[in-house]
């Protein structure tokens, strides 16, 4: 897949039928069994089959993989002494932000070190490195673009680039740093809310220890991810007075951070063609340094580990397999589908926003888990977030990528969202904060701002 700025053509990047590439979709066109599931799973009964608490957080693997396979030569990533693929610390001006796997990538040389890439990197990184669906990584890739970059062509895994760093419009951008409640949210796994501490992006090694304990045994489970989730979640609630789950980004990219350590993270074998996620895997790929319950975190340093294979290209990680995922967590967990947040900037006193008014109408809370609802909103939520260039063609193109999937989808459309209901939240009123990475200082062991 090549990425193009004309509007025609990036509209057509991210039409669902892309999720399944070729080798999948063969095997799943002569195996009547895997399409009865996955209609399951994406149709009318998706739902049905997200109320199935007893299945687990896991329970779209048996469809996206009811068949795994590995094959070593395809799947090893070389990171060794003469890969050209070495770990490398970042300098005192490259980017690095707030997702751990994009930080590694740039650490490797995957994505150029300075940490500043085209969409098209992306889209071939994600998929080559971590074996991330062509789907998935397109409609990351240009939201990306189309949200924190400053040119339209390339965007920044930290904060806005310094001078020298990509064009003199790229200093118009803000990164992934800058897109709180836009791209980057509350309540991610290891980095703290922004408005809370002060930084969205540190690695806090005491959440890291929060989510070893979240899955005893010397393995981290998507149960123990989604267990985890909720714990974040409440504790969020209860003490970051500007708390905010937004439509967009709470229901689908909050998720990811905790789904794409599972999917993307696990190194794979013959014995493990699913993958298996010790901690020290986990661990390296966070870059923490220690002992479970001494743990650190250098700023910057996470790492693919040695001898590390990826997943198989056979089942890639896509949208319909994502959606999946999503969904069986809000089963399990429903208050991940509470959009709203906390009022009059006071801790645990979270409100939640009536859905139908919110969208006039199209979507209720009552049926969002049903067929392909959940999926639908979100992503045409998508559509309503603020780009840093705050221009037509940006938002007409983005529109643009999502009407494509929405049409797949058989989406119920959705005109607009009625900003007036957001506004009592003062997480979502408060005005955004833009660092290229601010003085750091140590406090009781945990990296934050130099306020």
């Amino acid at each position: 897949m090549k990425f193009t700025s004309s509007p025609a053509l990036l509209g057509a990047l991210v039409p669902l039928a892309s999720a399944f590439p070729f080798q999948f979709m063969e095997k799943f066109q002569n195996d009547p069994e895997m399409q009865a599931r996955a209609a399951e799973l994406m149709g009318n009964g998706a739902g049905q089959i997200a109320a199935k608490r007893q299945a687990g957080a896991d329970a779209a693997q048996n469809i996206f993989e009811a068949v795994p396979t590995f094959d070593a030569s395809k799947q090893y990533i070389n990171v060794g002494p003469g890969s050209g693929h070495e770990w490398q610390a970042p300098g005192p001006n490259d980017l690095r932000g707030v997702c751990p796997g994009l930080n590694a990538f740039a650490n490797h040389g995957f994505l150029p070190r300075n940490g500043y890439a085209t969409v098209q990197q992306f889209i071939d990184i994600t998929e080559q490195v971590v074996g991330m669906g062509t789907d998935l990584s397109a409609f990351l890739a240009i939201l990306g673009v189309l949200i924190d970059s400053g040119d339209l062509t390339s965007w920044s895994i930290g904060g806005t680039p310094p001078p020298g760093v990509g064009s003199i419009a790229a200093q118009n951008g803000h990164g992934l740093i800058g897109s709180h409640n836009k791209y980057e949210n509350d309540v991610s796994p290891t980095r703290p809310d922004l408005y809370e501490s002060g930084n969205n992006y540190i690695t806090q090694a005491s959440q890291f220890q929060d989510m070893i304990n979240a899955n005893p045994g010397g393995f981290v489970t998507l149960d123990g991810l989604a267990e985890y989730r909720s714990q974040r979640f409440a504790r969020q609630k209860a003490n970051n007075p500007y708390f905010f789950n937004a439509p967009f980004p709470g229901l689908l990219v909050q998720p990811a951070a905790f789904t794409f350590i599972y999917r993307f993270m696990a190194n794979h074998s013959a014995e493990s063609p699913l993958g298996s996620r010790s901690y020290d895997v986990i661990q390296s790929w966070f870059g923490i340094e220690g002992q479970n319950g001494a743990y650190t975190a250098p700023f910057g340093h996470e790492r693919i580990p040695e001898n590390w294979y990826r997943r198989s290209l056979t089942a890639p990680y896509t949208i319909p397999y994502f959606l999946g995922d999503v969904v069986n967590f809000a089963a399990l967990h429903p208050e991940f589908l509470d959009i709203g947040g906390n009022l009059d900037g006071k801790g645990n006193n979270f409100a939640g926003i009536d859905l139908q008014n919110l969208t006039g109408g199209v979507f209720n809370s009552a049926d969002l888990l049903k067929g392909n609802n959940l999926g639908c909103f979100a992503f045409q939520a998508a559509t309503q977030v603020k780009a840093d260039l705050l221009l037509a063609p940006v938002l007409t193109q983005l529109q643009d990528v999502v009407g494509n999937l929405v049409t797949s989808l058989s989406c119920p459309q959705l005109q607009k969202i009625d900003e007036a209901q957001l506004e009592q939240f003062p997480g979502y009123t408060k005005a955004p904060e833009f660092s290229r990475k601010r003085n750091v200082k140590r406090v009781n062991g945990e990296e934050v701002y130099a306020l």
